[in-house]
């Protein structure tokens, strides 16, 4: 049995619920931190920690990272050996309405993280940074040597600003830390903000969804779309997984095959019609790009194969077909019982 203990920040999300899940099979002591904010269906929030709440080595802090005087009592009472830093204000478009939250979370709230790791020393300290911090390069695949230095929308801007705050902990302090590139997590218990989630609501509410491609087939979006499992099996490769010469480093985590967009609602498409026993097809809208948009996001996984030997091995059919089982299961048939 692991006796070491993790903390994992944003415990009650869809990122930190099955990464904690995870370690607490494995039989760790695990240490969530959430702050259960509403940014989107709390409900959903609940149910995951419900599913915690079942193991006995799992407890749970609601605190936000943005109190350090909490952030700091936290550290002091568990003291943590890895810290596995996933709350954050999601979402590119949400980040146009309201950038505060951005900034009190994304970088405040990480900056607490990390001096709580500079008073009270980690292992190692792994945290959440985003595909979304390569902006608007046209270079494809995208890899970790890439300047990214051009971020469009704020949400992009404050992850590349945890890189530098790391890496600057990381030289001052000698501090591991390791930051993850994420792109386009989806699966079950995902976030309702992503567009997989929204598309299958708008079907069910009988309304059109909005693909912001202009309607152009030969220029479409492109995706890397990574299913959780693949997320979770390549962070807890990395939880004991760092360079001694090099504390500071940075990971893309994706599944290394982009789709376009309309591939991907086909897909799902199929998918649904395999939950619900019958053939569905979205009505479809079609506007311009969205500010904060880019037009492909395609990880190289090279460097993060090579270290940990990481590959992804959930096909988007076979992701997409256990997000639809979950969401009929979750929703609809739940639904249908109460009525």
């Amino acid at each position: 049995m692991d006796k070491k203990v993790y903390l994992i920040t944003g415990a009650a999300g869809f990122v930190g619920y099955y990464l904690s899940k995870k370690l607490l099979d494995q039989g760790c002591n695990v240490v969530g931190v959430d702050n259960l904010n509403d940014y989107y269906d709390i409900n959903l929030k609940y149910t995951r920690l419900n599913n915690l709440s079942n193991y006995n080595n799992f407890s749970l802090y609601k605190v936000d990272l943005s109190d350090k005087e909490g952030i700091m009592i936290l550290f002091d009472t568990h003291r943590p050996n890895i810290v596995v830093n996933l709350a954050a204000q999601a979402g590119v478009r949400y980040s146009i309405e309201n950038p505060d939250a951005y900034l009190q979370s994304n970088m405040i709230g990480f900056h607490n993280i990390l001096e709580a790791c500079r008073h009270y020393p980690v292992e190692h300290l792994i945290y959440a940074s985003s595909s979304s911090v390569y902006g608007a390069n046209e270079k494809v695949p995208f890899e970790e040597s890439d300047v990214v230095d051009n971020p469009v929308s704020l949400y992009a801007a404050t992850k590349k600003s945890n890189e530098l705050m790391a890496h600057t902990y990381s030289h001052l302090y000698n501090i591991p830390t390791t930051g993850l590139r994420f792109f386009t997590v989806y699966g079950p218990m995902g976030r309702p903000d992503m567009a997989y989630f929204g598309f299958t609501d708008k079907f069910f509410a009988k309304e059109p969804i909005k693909i912001f491609n202009n309607g152009d087939f030969e220029n479409d979006l492109y995706r890397d779309f990574t299913y959780i499992d693949d997320i979770v099996k390549g962070i807890v490769g990395l939880l004991h997984h760092y360079d001694k010469e090099k504390l500071y480093n940075v990971y893309n985590i994706g599944n290394n095959q982009p789709v376009r967009l309309m591939e991907f609602i086909q897909t799902l498409e199929e998918c649904l019609s395999n939950s619900l026993g019958e053939k569905i097809e979205f009505i479809k809208e079609f506007e311009p790009f969205k500010k904060g948009d880019v037009p492909a996001t395609y990880a190289s996984t090279d460097k993060l194969h090579k270290a940990i030997g990481f590959k992804p091995e959930t096909s988007l059919k076979e992701g997409l077909q256990k997000f639809a089982d979950w969401y009929v299961s979750y929703y609809i048939k739940k639904a249908e019982k109460i009525n």
